[in-house]
């Protein structure tokens, strides 16, 4: 039975950024001692920037250059925090928000715009090496937890899994939001993973709106709660707080890595932004609640704590020029992107020949040989 007199979120900073370690914390905290003041440094730089980046991606879209933007702004300290404690021969399946986790993961974020510009069917290769296993974007709503889940089981049939080898072990962190949760997709996955004692981390960017559902709606239980029903246990996580997101997922990974099997996290946060760029979250949730959460943004209560342990001006300014720099590049880079070949969209669409594909690719071939060098037809 669950305890419901104490408090099961895992919080290590508290919004003020004083490190004040809630009771559910204790058993975390051997894994946020891992950490160095390089780390620190590191965490900061990494959701400052990638904010920037998101703001910049934003405002390109508004003037026209996407076709769609899917905002991460709020949820930095959840992502962050978690990639971080990932291992590079871990696998990460993510959904299409996890901008943070893709740049920590070695993915060049351009390709993320490429994606969302049209330009590219997945954007990068998951089996290239410089990707980090970072698997391609999923836009259907928690069918990477199938593939994360499928990936998994296959891990497990290898035995690279408690090989008494930290380097050789792997395990797979999938990311989906709340709203996912109620698709059956990820309720399949639990089911399989379970079965199957995956080495396997489910992970939950509680961002409170699913659109324009609450998660009070979606769900009569916290969610972290879920994975119960199906043998999976759960960690609520303040996903605001990076610190508490780095230590869970660190715990979490190790054990799926050893052997114990799959968890799921449900990391606390919230999105700042629309759902996408096609979204007016003001049409479904108040000021008020986004003020509250703006309070307990995770790039404020980080600097909060840095600034609190003396950390010098400089560092800060610095972090902010970079940012901007990165964000001016990737406009510059956002303009010159070249529309690719037309005929390129037969391309991988199946592994081998197909007889339909050669047929609309020759149909394509010969309307465009239809027009003359005006536009008109020849």
């Amino acid at each position: 039975m669950l305890d419901d007199t104490v408090d099961p979120m895992v919080q290590l900073l508290a919004p003020d950024g004083t490190f004040m370690p809630s009771a559910a914390a204790e058993e975390f905290l051997p894994y946020f001692e891992r950490l160095t003041e390089a780390d620190y440094r590191k965490f900061f730089r990494d959701m400052t920037v990638v904010r920037r980046f998101d703001t910049e991606a934003t405002n390109l879209q508004r003037q026209g250059q996407l076709g769609l933007w899917v905002p991460s702004h709020g949820q930095e300290g959840a992502q962050i925090g978690s990639a971080h404690a990932a291992m590079p021969q871990d696998h990460i399946f993510p959904a299409y928000r996890e901008h943070a986790v893709g740049m920590v993961r070695g993915i060049d974020v351009i390709n993320i715009i490429r994606v969302l510009r049209g330009l590219t069917h997945g954007g990068w290769n998951p089996k290239d090496p410089a990707f980090g296993n970072f698997h391609l974007y999923t836009l259907v709503i928690g069918a990477q937890a199938l593939h994360a889940t499928g990936y998994a089981m296959g891990i497990n049939f290898d035995g690279l899994t408690n090989t008494g080898n930290p380097d050789k072990d792997q395990a797979v962190m999938v990311y989906f939001g709340d709203g996912a949760t109620s698709q059956g997709d990820v309720s399949e996955a639990l089911v399989f993973s379970a079965s199957f004692q995956t080495p396997q981390v489910f992970f939950v960017q509680n961002n409170h709106w699913a659109i324009s559902v609450p998660v009070s709606v979606q769900s009569r239980v916290p969610l972290y709660q879920r994975g119960l029903g199906f043998g999976v246990p759960g960690v609520q996580v303040d996903g605001n707080d990076v610190f508490a997101s780095y230590a869970v997922t660190a715990k979490q990974l190790d054990d799926a890595r050893n052997g114990k099997g799959p968890s799921l996290i449900e990391a606390h946060t919230y999105r700042v932004g629309a759902h996408t760029s096609s979204d007016d979250p003001s049409k479904y949730r108040t000021d008020a609640e986004l003020e509250s959460w703006i309070a307990r943004d995770p790039i404020t209560r980080l600097e909060a704590f840095l600034r609190g342990k003396g950390t010098e001006e400089a560092f800060f300014t610095g972090v902010q020029e970079e940012a901007a720099d990165f964000a001016a590049d990737i406009r510059k880079r956002t303009i010159a992107l070249e529309n690719p070949e037309p005929g390129s969209m037969f391309d991988n669409v199946y592994s081998e020949p197909h007889p339909l594909m050669i047929e609309q690719s020759a149909w394509l071939a010969t309307y465009e040989a239809s027009f003359d060098e005006q536009g008109g037809h020849a």
